[in-house]
């Protein structure tokens, strides 16, 4: 039931940050912006924690694969839109986690009978410009050989020429077997100059690649969130709906934290979403839910479960959530 609060509301616009003394160590570089993501108990460490305070909303034209990528890079996090089909939403999860991976799972590839032609089209899909040759074709198959940049000129070539008359042939490729360690295979890198390290199994079959551009983005992005594997953190909208299929979509696709969409949180369905997921994952898959606007909304939410709760119902240049449910301006 709606009803109206009876005291004065307020804006952002109404309250000042009073400044206070700035000594000599108060200065950017001694400024951490690290923010906690989840709950957590007192005394122990946050599991989820952001470089930058900064998420994106969970809406199509906001949280692509894109955004996720370049909102880790910088330290934050973005939740790639949920409407869209599972298989599409954890289809771009697992992108943003292969991005910057230590070990990099090869997505362009091709045959010794693929031409100059594949190539081009390949790398204009992918934008990469190492591709693996292997027997079949795909990012696991006995590799053959490489192709770069350096190994054809589009204007002296002919685009019917095969790959197999161009492409780098695997006894001239330096490799590191499999299990090489991430430093080992960075000091390879280092040692013999080279842009990428393809990992080969023992029966020569690839397992991952290693990228200079890797190590190069980390320290030009020293702010980067990465999980354990040393991979982008990415999260990842879900509604009441579909949640039976869609979480263990997104949790075997790799995503780190998960969170509702929905225009008001405090309803009976996500309570009913976050019970399922407690009775299905306890508290290995982190998801947040709301939105609410007062404390009751807000506790309700908490003791159903949620990790994190989103505040405000709003109003923005393009959402007009708050005058569709009704929310007063001066509440939000």
């Amino acid at each position: 039931m709606a009803y109206f609060f009876q005291e004065p509301s307020h804006t952002f616009s109404e309250y000042l940050l009073v400044p206070g003394y700035s000594s000599e160590h108060c200065i950017p570089a001694n400024v951490s912006l690290k923010t906690p993501v989840v709950r957590f108990k007192k005394g122990e460490e946050c599991p989820l924690t952001m470089n930058v305070p900064m998420v994106s909303a969970v809406m199509q034209a906001v949280s692509g694969e894109q955004m996720g990528i370049a909102l880790a890079k910088e330290g934050g996090i973005a939740f790639i839109y949920v409407s869209q089909s599972i298989e599409s939403q954890a289809a771009m999860v697992r992108r943003v986690k292969n991005y910057k991976a230590g070990f990099v799972i090869s997505d362009s590839n091709l045959r010794v009978t693929d031409t100059l032609a594949d190539v081009l089209a390949l790398k204009q899909r992918t934008g990469h410009s190492t591709m693996a040759v292997t027997d079949d074709g795909t990012g696991t198959g006995k590799l053959l050989g490489l192709v770069t940049s350096r190994d054809y000129r589009v204007s002296r070539m002919d685009p019917d020429a095969k790959v197999a008359d161009f492409m780098t042939p695997v006894e001239k490729i330096i490799s590191a077997p499999e299990g090489t360690s991430l430093k080992t295979a960075n000091d390879i890198i280092w040692d013999h100059k080279l842009n990428a390290l393809p990992i080969i199994s023992e029966d020569g079959h690839l397992v991952s690649f290693v990228f200079r551009k890797d190590y190069d983005s980390h320290k030009g992005n020293p702010l980067e969130l990465l999980d354990g594997q040393k991979r982008y953190v990415v999260g990842a909208g879900i509604n009441t709906r579909d949640y039976e299929e869609r979480v263990p979509a997104l949790v075997e696709a790799g995503v780190d934290v998960l969170v509702m969409d929905s225009s008001e949180g405090y309803s009976y369905w996500q309570k009913h979403c976050l019970e399922w997921i407690r009775a299905k994952y306890g508290d290995t898959v982190k998801v947040g839910a709301g939105n609410v606007v007062d404390g009751e909304g807000f506790r309700f939410l908490a003791d159903a479960g949620a990790d994190f709760v989103k505040i405000g119902i709003g109003g923005g240049s393009i959402c007009i959530t708050r005058e569709t449910k009704g929310i007063g301006r001066g509440q939000a």
